[in-house]
């Protein structure tokens, strides 16, 4: 690079480099080839989307499909929420997660064998990725009141890998159960797997259960009826993905010894930042602005996350989540085909300096990089490895390599900085994602706060599980024959099945419990399958 495109770039640096001091948080946009010409340009939609964040705060009905409110924003600052109602239920619930907490940690609560050391949480999507996230990122080996664990899928495997590790444990393991509708069979099914655990062991389920969930849903009935510990609320208005500040989050965050106030107030702040109407005084709208440019506002390339601290080797998943599922939306709000979104992937630096960043830097040219940098490499003093040089030295200097080496060759990114991981960063970095995709949202006139694609997924695995059912009765009726797949679909009334027929029975034919034998052929078509 010349000594005149370093002044260049250091010119550019000293423009669209911002701190906000009282966040704790600094915001580098100089790696982005914008032009002061796109800035004009996004303005009137940034005005447009400010105005936006400001009716959903005030309660404005910001998910017309479901016709509810979108209040993630009111549990850190209760004052904000629409109703006298709501505030209360807010503040009652904060109340309820520290008084609560604070008995399991002197043993007021406890398991059958003595006070609790371990939690499960059971939940899935953003019922699990917000709390390991920041279980991951705040721990302190030693130092945490309570282990944390969690089962966030109906994968068989890995239950009983989570029950072994647990076996000797269960009596001092506090499960959380997570599940707004009460209705979420991953997490139904880890919930059950888990009951039978307790029972196995002798133990009762109930004394070592809470729930978070809905009031009146599935979930928050069978708490009541078999008399679980304690159940806490998880409102219509809060959705999966932006519940970090709810129940959800605060309660495995205080158990595991985490200042919950601290978090609070960190999404707070940053939430107090956001609201300001310029460009330059508001980090989400500059983050959303950013987005829109990278992806000519249409998802024509991928973000990727790439976290320079160990601690943050979660938050790409959790991004991911976020951002997809809230922006990834075949229609837009006025009801058109737009086929949206932005494709997220990350893993962490310097790991990534010998998986993909080759590839990043010489092969197709489909994506944007946001770094996370902290500034502080640990709590105590650091050694030399290097006469001079530290650790962390070398982990800040291959941010900063990676970065150069990318954008040299014309490979543009973002850099959020915060100075150190503890709750009130964490919360800002919550609030500050949080944040970006509501404005982003409506930069491209879509709702963000619906998930219609993950409902037709759930719908159509119903549909897998209720054929399932036909297929096992009708071979249990016809066990003296082995049946084609087309032959049992017929049989169920289920022509145009065979596909799924096949599937079904070819994995039922792998469990040895289940008594479904395949007999193999060269052609499809020809393979049966008989109940033994």
């Amino acid at each position: 690079m010349s000594q005149t495109d370093s002044k260049n770039l250091w010119a550019r640096f000293q423009r669209h480099y911002t701190e906000f001091p009282a966040l704790g948080l600094a915001l580098d946009l100089s790696r982005m080839n914008f032009t002061e010409d796109f800035l004009e340009q996004i303005r009137p939609r940034l005005d447009k989307a400010f105005n936006a964040m400001d009716e959903l705060e005030a309660g404005a009905i910001a998910n017309p499909d479901e016709n509810r409110m979108v209040g993630h924003y009111w549990l850190r600052n209760s004052i904000l929420a629409p109703t006298g109602d709501i505030t209360a239920a807010i503040d009652q619930a904060l109340a309820d997660i520290k008084a609560f907490a604070a008995k399991v940690h002197n043993g007021e609560i406890q398991g059958a064998e003595g006070p609790f050391e371990n939690f499960l949480i059971i939940g899935i999507g953003g019922s699990a990725l917000g709390p390991q996230f920041v279980a991951r990122a705040l721990t302190k080996p030693g130092k945490d009141k309570m282990t944390a664990w969690f089962i966030d899928n109906t994968d068989p495997d890995e239950i009983d890998r989570i029950k072994a590790k647990l076996a000797n444990s269960l009596s001092k393991t506090l499960v959380i159960v997570i599940s707004k509708s009460g209705g979420t069979k991953e997490t139904r099914n880890g919930m059950l797997e888990m009951q039978h655990a307790y029972q196995a062991a002798g133990l009762n389920f109930a004394e070592h259960a809470v729930a978070v969930t809905g009031d009146g849903s599935n979930l928050d009935n069978i708490a009541a009826t078999e008399g679980w510990i304690q159940r806490f609320p998880m409102w219509d208005w809060i959705g999966g993905r932006t519940s970090e500040t709810s129940a959800v989050g605060l309660l495995p965050l205080v158990l595991q010894g985490f200042d919950i106030d601290d978090l609070l107030a960190g999404a707070a702040a940053c939430d107090a930042v956001t609201r300001a109407k310029s460009f330059v005084d508001n980090p989400a709208g500059q983050l959303a602005a950013m987005w829109f440019y990278a992806v000519d506002g249409r998802g024509s390339k991928d973000m990727v996350i790439l976290p320079y601290k160990d601690r943050l080797g979660l938050f790409s998943k959790y991004l991911q989540q976020l951002i997809m599922e809230s922006l990834g939306k075949e229609r837009d709000l006025s009801g058109e085909v737009v086929n949206q979104g932005i494709s997220v992937y990350g893993n962490k630096g310097s790991t990534d300096q010998h998986a993909y960043i080759q590839q990043l830097r010489e092969g197709v040219h489909n994506f944007f990089v946001t770094f996370i940098r902290v500034l502080k490499d640990r709590e105590g003093d650091s050694m030399e490895v290097d006469k001079g040089i530290t650790t962390g030295d070398y982990l800040d200097g291959f941010y900063q390599g990676t970065r150069k080496a990318l954008y040299e060759n014309n490979r543009e990114s973002i850099t959020v900085t915060v100075t150190e991981i503890n709750e009130f960063s964490i919360g800002v970095l919550l609030a500050l994602f949080e944040r970006s995709v509501g404005y982003y949202s409506s930069l491209i006139n879509i709702n963000a706060y619906h998930q219609p694609g993950v409902e037709a997924g759930k719908k159509a695995a119903s549909d897998v599980i209720n054929l399932q059912v036909k297929i096992v009765d009708f071979l249990s009726k016809n066990s003296k024959s082995s049946h084609s797949s087309q032959e049992i679909a017929e049989g169920i009334n289920s022509s145009g099945e065979e596909e799924n027929v096949f599937l079904i029975c070819q994995h039922l034919s792998a469990q040895k419990d289940r008594g479904i034998k395949k007999m193999p052929s060269g052609l499809l078509d020809e393979v049966t399958f008989q109940k033994q």
